[in-house]
């Protein structure tokens, strides 16, 4: 099984280890490095704020990014610091739990493509979203170098992203998209903390559902309450309400 999560803008202040490096990092095939030459350089001109979409209080980001060859990095577990990471608690997992961590969540970045929880990088700002000279749109790009990669994966796909990350992969019929619901309604914010929470209970409870019928059935066991959709058509995912 593959859990997949988005990252957060919420990210620790500063790594507590050595410097980047590159070739140590979990599919190290993927392009990072076409990425980050264009950050940097992105980052020493002047509109590096309006294409980042960052505001006044946030230019401290730029500077932060210009130091992504020489900062020390920290693992991706305790680099994220936002809702879903605040609930999924990754430093108080058993060690079992934590194990199955390791192997099973896979963090989408805009930078750095694809991180597992052990792989260690420094702090950064580059959302999904922006379309960073020149290579263009991130998503499309992404998506370009991800597919064979994640396609070549085997095990039912989890996938907790937002819809800025989902765009850099799609896993298909294997893959099951989770939706929070409150009132009949998707919910933003509280999708967060929900999100987390199944991770969180899908580490800890050992399963490894290999349908979405388990999925759901696991969670149920669990004690959420969860809803399950029709089957897709073509490349589109499996759809997994859970209901708050």
């Amino acid at each position: 099984m593959l859990i997949l999560l988005p990252p957060s803008e919420g990210k620790a202040a500063a790594g507590d280890g050595p410097a980047l490096d590159l070739a140590s990092l979990s599919f190290p095939s993927l392009p990072r490095q076409t990425v980050l030459e264009a950050l940097t350089a992105l980052c020493e001109r002047p509109e590096a704020r309006a294409v980042l979409g960052l505001s006044e209080g946030q230019a401290g980001e730029i500077a932060k990014n210009l130091r992504l060859r020489t900062a020390p990095a920290l693992p991706a577990a305790g680099l994220y610091t936002g809702v879903l990471y605040d609930n999924l608690g990754l430093a108080s997992l058993s060690p079992e739990a934590a194990g199955r961590a390791a192997e099973s969540l896979l963090i989408f970045s805009g930078l750095w493509g694809l991180l597992r929880i052990t792989d260690r990088v420094p702090p950064y700002r580059l959302s999904m979203a922006v379309r960073l000279p020149p290579i263009g749109g991130l998503g499309a790009f992404w998506r370009r170098a991800l597919t064979p990669v994640l396609d070549a994966e085997p095990g039912l796909v989890v996938d907790l992203r937002s819809s800025t990350y989902a765009a850099a992969w799609q896993p298909g019929g294997r893959g099951v998209a989770v939706r929070v619901l409150k009132d009949g309604k998707v919910v933003s914010h509280m999708a967060k903390a929900t999100r987390g929470v199944i991770a969180r209970s899908l580490l800890e409870g050992g399963a490894d559902p290999r349908t979405p019928e388990e999925l759901a059935k696991v969670l149920g066991d669990l004690g959420h309450v969860v809803r399950l959709g029709p089957a897709p058509g073509g490349r589109r995912p499996w759809t997994l309400d859970v209901l708050v």
